[in-house]
């Protein structure tokens, strides 16, 4: 249906008098799979009430005219628009916490939207001019923009502050994102940036970026590959040629004890640069990719390893039996743990001249490598030449960088089992209750949801109504490092593993093969398997014109694999049910 909004009621969204619907009074707000049209020619302010019907889901949002459209409140579009489309002259302004999502492959086009008040936009970009409002000086919100799909053009960010986070989560995106001066100024006389990636590629990301007043590139942070910062925390002690002095205190030319492992001996090695940084943890991703810091009790590691509680970031190494391997992979719980009641803190790092193992807190960790993320860092103390090339772990590493769960997991078992050794462990958290029922179902492109006519431990049989040439095959998910362990280094999101996909119609059997194709459908992993392909719990699958002229057909599926899956993790579709 097509919904058109004509206001005058009140402001709130949920308010079906505030709506027309095909050119009559509507009895309802638009729902899943509606058309919504709003002018912004009278500059409405659309209130929007957390926990109500306070976005259209899985629709089609249209905004024509010239003026403003503000979404004001805390209502997040969790089940996601369609596409949204904004007239060359029309803005959408988001405002205190609104969160508005597109579906996978859909995207924001034309126009202006403007993100304030701690509010978020994350989706696909085209052609869109991005406005930042004022960020909070106290920090406590942030205005987000997340890019989601490769193909996305930003047409321009504006007003760009350090209280604002711009994700790029595309991994071919994110190494080392920088700022390029492009020597040319908008009319306010602000400097004009482009946004680059980092792999030397001469393509901007972003090739329209200006900064909010008084601000430089240099009040920014990037996160790395990883998304995470790898650093230590103030207190950090690290170990010189004369006594463990604090990784705050460090000077380019004081001189590190680095342990050479080839040798089996010690040596003193000079610190070329020191870096320092601000991180703020964002709660609402997991634990492993929030920013929480590490906290490994004293003894943890073994008697007098660390000689006190050691506080570091989550992808920081530790040195074990000639190998690196990230602290994340080694949280237990109980003696190394995320210590949550930290939420913003300072990190540094230093660089010898080339990587090494060295001692903080009476552990052998690492120094900084740099592989891409020195934008990240404010330098301290004297200014010195920065190395050339970025580096990485396979090339310049002075040991190996071990992540394979035959190694680390005797590791983190031999650790947990320290607890009896370790004074303040935590509790052993609790056992998390897991299902191995993967709730498959598939949603229309009208956001209907069908759920299986039949279905047996491996085999799922759809009634798919006439003319549906795509659906998507949603389920529940997991991460392997949660539902096995965080010593697999594994941090997908895991649906289910799909294998033959067959259509009947019309008395004939198609065989749908997009999925084990090199060139996949969005919302599949790719995958060394020939014959089956994992989703990410929400993935597109085209079915071309098969049920065209009102045919329908039955969709058979076969799960190679599913779950385990955490049930505190999961949460239910409101979407509208279709009876197969």
């Amino acid at each position: 249906m097509s919904y058109t909004w004509v206001g005058g009621a009140s402001k709130n969204w949920g308010d079906a008098a505030n709506w027309e619907v095909d050119g009559s009074s509507a009895s309802s707000p638009p729902n899943s799979g509606d058309t919504v049209d709003i002018n912004s020619d009278t500059n409405p302010v659309i209130s929007l009430t957390a926990g109500s019907k306070g976005w259209v889901q899985s629709g089609t949002l249209n905004v024509t005219g010239s003026g403003t459209v503000t979404f004001d409140g805390g209502a997040s579009s969790t089940d996601s628009f369609g596409s949204v489309n904004i007239a060359s002259g029309a803005t959408i302004k988001l405002e205190n916490g609104a969160d508005l999502q597109t579906n996978t492959g859909k995207e924001v086009s034309g126009g202006t939207v403007i993100i304030s008040g701690g509010s978020t936009l994350e989706c696909g970009i085209s052609g869109t001019t991005i406005q930042f409002g004022p960020a909070d000086a106290s920090g406590s919100t942030k205005n987000q923009l997340t890019i989601l799909d490769n193909g996305s053009s930003v047409s321009k960010i504006e007003n760009l502050s350090p209280g604002d986070i711009i994700n790029f989560p595309n991994a071919s995106w994110n190494n080392g994102i920088q700022f390029k001066d492009t020597g040319e100024k908008d009319s306010g006389g602000n400097t004009i940036y482009e946004i680059l990636d980092g792999y030397g590629d001469t393509s901007p990301l972003i090739s329209y970026v200006t900064l909010a007043t008084g601000i430089t590139t240099s009040d920014f942070q990037w996160d790395n590959s990883t998304s995470s910062i790898v650093c230590f925390l103030p207190g950090s002690m690290i170990r010189t040629s004369q006594r463990d002095v604090a990784i705050e205190d460090m000077q380019i030319g004081d001189h590190v004890t680095v342990f050479d492992w080839q040798r089996n001996e010690e040596v003193s090695r000079p610190v070329v640069w020191v870096g320092k940084g601000h991180a703020t943890v964002r709660p609402e991703l997991p634990d492993d990719e929030a920013g929480y810091p590490v906290r490994i009790l004293k003894d943890a590691i073994a008697d007098g390893v660390p000689y006190k509680d050691m506080l570091i970031t989550a992808e920081h190494c530790l040195f074990f039996k000639n190998r690196f391997v990230p602290v994340r992979m080694l949280v237990n719980g109980m003696s190394i743990y995320y210590d949550k009641s930290i939420l913003s803190y300072d990190y540094y790092h230093l660089e010898t001249e080339q990587h090494s193992v060295i001692t903080a807190d009476g552990m052998l960790t690492e120094s900084y490598l740099d592989t891409g993320n020195r934008s990240s860092f404010r330098q301290e103390g004297k200014i010195a030449t920065l190395r050339g090339i970025v580096k990485n772990w396979k090339d310049h590493a002075a040991a190996p960088l071990d992540v394979n769960r035959s190694f680390v997991e005797p590791l983190f078992h031999a650790l947990e089992w320290r607890e009896n050794n370790v004074v303040g462990c935590l509790v052993a958290p609790q056992t998390s209750e897991m299902t191995n029922d993967p709730d498959l179902r598939l949603i229309t492109k009208t956001g209907a949801v069908i759920r299986p006519m039949r279905k047996t431990e491996h085999h799922y049989s759809f009634m798919l109504p006439p003319n549906t040439d795509a659906v998507r095959v949603i389920s529940h998910t997991s991460r392997p490092c949660d539902v096995i362990g965080p010593f697999v280094d594994d941090r997908r999101n895991m649906g289910v593993a799909i294998g033959e996909i067959q259509l009947q119609c019309a008395k004939q059997q198609i065989n749908i093969t997009s999925h084990l194709q090199s060139n996949k459908p969005a919302g599949w992993h790719d995958t060394d398997w020939k014959d089956c392909a994992w989703t990410n719990g929400d993935a597109d699958l085209p079915l071309e014109d098969f049920l065209s002229h009102g045919k329908m057909g039955i969709l058979s599926i076969t799960v190679r694999a599913a779950g385990p899956y955490l049930i505190n993790t999961q949460t239910n579709s409101d979407m509208k049910e279709v009876s197969a």
